[in-house]
């Protein structure tokens, strides 16, 4: 087994007002060769937004990005028709493909939104876009995991699709519960971000916004220390 830890205090950060954003990996002006991508992820942004403020409309492409609101509501509209507001307990996957143009938008007028944002590399490339948001219930997490995210071709349950053979999964532990996480093939790695709450998990102990990458294996136990919600990312690791 194989494993890399980022605190959340080695995170990249930019203040721009209106957006304060914590970068995981590389991103706009953080750059660190040694922080680009953890296999196939290659982005995981923590971002803030002001009231009243948002991205104006920019373009993607040949990229998977999935949206997960943490506090508040984000606004979102796109090139393919799609105008609606992305809300705490939803889950928003875009497949940009070809290409298309998007905002994204805080229209409360007192309070700030909160959200990650995962960029997957795709296996495939020039598809058509997609989008796809879907709400999911907290309780199907609760001490279990809960799929947000699979593959196209091989879907679970409620999951929304992406083009690659990743997994996104969320869960809640209670203190003092342990949960396996066993990999779905030897080639992908795992990717644990701690939401809030405090893990041990490959002998680390890890607390709010920290992460590890986890490789060369075939699962691992993760024990929550008190209350933990958590975001779990199995991706290809080449």
């Amino acid at each position: 087994m194989k494993t890399v830890v980022h605190k959340a205090n080695s995170r990249g950060f930019a203040d721009h007002g209106w957006l304060k954003s914590h970068y995981t990996f590389s991103f706009a002006n953080y750059q660190d060769l040694e922080r680009m991508n953890f296999g196939m992820l290659r982005v995981l942004n923590d971002d803030v937004v002001q009231p009243k403020m948002g991205f104006g409309t920019h373009p993607h492409q040949n990229m998977e990005i999935i949206s997960i609101p943490l506090k508040g509501a984000l606004s979102h509209k796109d090139s393919m028709g799609n105008k609606r507001a992305i809300e705490v307990g939803e889950v928003q996957v875009m497949s940009a493909g070809t290409g298309l143009t998007h905002s994204e938008f805080n229209d409360s007028k007192t309070d700030e939104v909160n959200f990650l944002q995962l960029w997957i590399i795709p296996e495939e490339v020039n598809v058509k876009p997609h989008y796809e948001q879907r709400k999911f219930d907290s309780e199907d997490r609760h001490n279990r995991l809960q799929t947000i995210v699979a593959p196209k071709n091989r879907l679970e349950g409620n999951a929304l699709p992406i083009s690659q053979q990743a997994y996104i999964y969320r869960s809640r532990l209670d203190a003092d519960t342990s949960i396996a996480l066993n990999l779905k093939s030897s080639k992908n790695g795992l990717y644990i971000f701690v939401v809030n709450g405090a893990i041990e998990v490959a002998n680390h102990q890890l607390s709010n916004r920290d992460a590890i990458g986890i490789f060369d294996t075939t699962g691992v136990n993760v024990l929550a220390n008190k209350v933990s919600e958590l975001i779990i990312i199995e991706v290809p690791m080449s």
